[in-house]
């Protein structure tokens, strides 16, 4: 699923064609261990995608997973 314009804005990226690949995903315990809190806060940046935009692709990976054509990574 291409990632809009406004989208890849918001997240700070280039202008370039940027792509989620809804086949895919990962399994693990959030948040994972390769993550790590801001210096001298409570809380994780990572870059959240803006909630119109995620709910986008969450149904489209579900639909995908009943199918038996998306697949999940443990990570953990």
């Amino acid at each position: 699923m291409e990632i809009p314009g406004t989208v890849k804005h918001h997240l700070g990226l280039d202008d370039a064609r940027s792509w989620v690949v809804v086949s895919e995903g990962n399994d693990y315990l959030w948040p994972g261990y390769d993550l790590r809190k801001i210096p001298g806060a409570d809380k994780y940046d990572f870059g959240f995608l803006p909630p119109r935009f995620f709910n986008k692709v969450l149904p489209a990976f579900d639909r995908l997973h009943e199918l038996g054509k998306a697949r999940l990574t443990p990570r953990d």
